[in-house]
């Protein structure tokens, strides 16, 4: 059985602070499990995967290797998204987009890029308020997520790819090259849950046999050189 993406980790400097902008922002539930615990943000709908805020961060270098793509229902929706994120501590930057662009880039309080894009972008339609993650990765590394989760390609051209859940909902999404230097540790990344019953063992060799390599402290690395991890689900 794969692995489930149970999460998008956030390597932050306030767990908690950042946790609460993410929470109001989407409208999910906050969970702290205790002081020495990673925060945990869900959906309401107990679908898709959550966030967790870990401490750690090193300080803000360069410009993520991933990022949110939220969506909007409508232009209005957009203009209260942007309003409810800049009244909760996020900010305007600017990564390069013109003003013809269509959706608005922010960063939130501790400077994680992220778009709230315009209505009617048929590609985000029906994902949910987390339209993608938007990944800079190369070709290569998309067919190992579809291969690592089990989540068909919905997009492979230009060496651009995305999968996304036979269920739906959020894609992931690789945009191809060039692909920036990667020079330290990532602050988001993925966190996989196997079944308790799972052979962790095997897991961890067939994620290696499709391109995946150790890291330190326990992590993976995706062929990019991307960080995630792969937890055993706990026994009810």
């Amino acid at each position: 059985m794969t692995p489930h993406l149970a999460a998008i980790g956030f390597h932050a400097t306030d767990p908690a602070a950042l946790a609460r902008f993410w929470a109001g922002l989407l409208n999910w539930e906050r969970v702290d499990a205790g002081a020495a615990d990673p925060v945990t943000v869900l959906p309401p709908d107990g679908k898709g995967f959550g966030l967790r805020f870990t401490a750690g961060a090193a300080p803000k270098s360069r410009q993520n290797q991933a990022h949110f793509d939220l969506t909007s229902a409508t232009p209005e929706a957009q203009r209260e998204t942007v309003a409810r994120a800049l009244a909760l501590g996020a900010r305007h930057i600017d990564i390069g987009q013109t003003p013809e662009d269509g959706h608005i880039v922010l960063a939130d309080p501790d400077g994680n890029e992220f778009c709230v894009i315009e209505a009617g972008n048929t590609f985000l339609a029906d994902t949910g308020v987390i339209g993608a993650v938007a990944c800079d990765g190369t070709q290569a590394v998309g067919y190992f997520w579809s291969e690592a989760l089990g989540w068909p390609l919905v997009w492979d051209q230009d060496e651009e790819t995305a999968i996304q859940s036979p269920e739906g909902g959020t894609k992931l999404t690789w945009g191809g090259p060039p692909v920036a230097p990667k020079p330290d540790v990532n602050r988001l990344y993925f966190e996989l849950t196997l079944a308790p019953d799972a052979d962790e063992a095997a897991e961890t060799a067939r994620l290696t046999a499709l391109g995946a390599r150790s890291g330190p402290d326990g992590v993976l690395l995706d062929p990019d050189g991307n960080e995630f991890r792969v937890l055993r689900t706990p026994t009810p």
